[in-house]
């Protein structure tokens, strides 16, 4: 596979360190890029931010998929049906972090970590996972953007674990 000039390609960094897990990736423009597909980068950085925000001890777990489904949209763009998870000692682990609108009950507590990485598309959300159990592409060949962080809940609010 080469990168082409107009692509986006989304890098998923996982780190170990003293018996943690941290998850973290962004969208890459890869040279020249349409105004589109910069917007839907854009847009999926802000969504991610926008679940951030909604974090604090107390609150909903449904607030994230608020946040991010109303700006979402705004735009028009679909959010795959990929869910954040719970990270720590464990790297999958509960919470379940839904990126829409959901129905799913449970409040955040001070002191648990997972991951908000909304994905979005200008097309289709039906994906198929390649081979390797890990790569999905949508089966309409549109673009999609993913960003992710580690978060840490807190009584003011959320850490971002994984920011640089």
């Amino acid at each position: 596979l080469t990168l082409q000039d107009g692509d986006i390609i989304n890098i998923d960094v996982t780190i170990y360190l003293n018996g943690y897990h941290g998850d973290t990736s962004r969208t890459y423009l890869c040279g020249e890029v349409d105004e589109p597909t910069k917007q839907l980068v854009k847009v999926t950085k802000e969504c991610m931010l926008r679940g951030i925000s909604a974090c604090k001890h107390g609150v909903s777990f449904k607030a994230i998929g608020e946040r991010i489904s109303e700006h979402v949209n705004k735009y028009g763009y679909s959010i795959d049906p990929f869910i954040g998870h719970g990270v720590g000692t464990i790297f999958h682990s509960e919470p379940i972090i839904w990126h829409t609108y959901d129905y799913e009950p449970g409040f955040m507590v001070a002191g648990q970590t997972f991951t908000i990485e909304p994905t979005l598309s200008m097309g289709s959300t039906r994906c198929e996972v390649w081979d390797d159990g890990w790569t999905a592409i949508t089966v309409d060949g549109s673009l999609n953007a993913q960003f992710e962080h580690t978060v840490l809940v807190t009584v003011n609010g959320a850490e971002i674990l994984t920011k640089c």
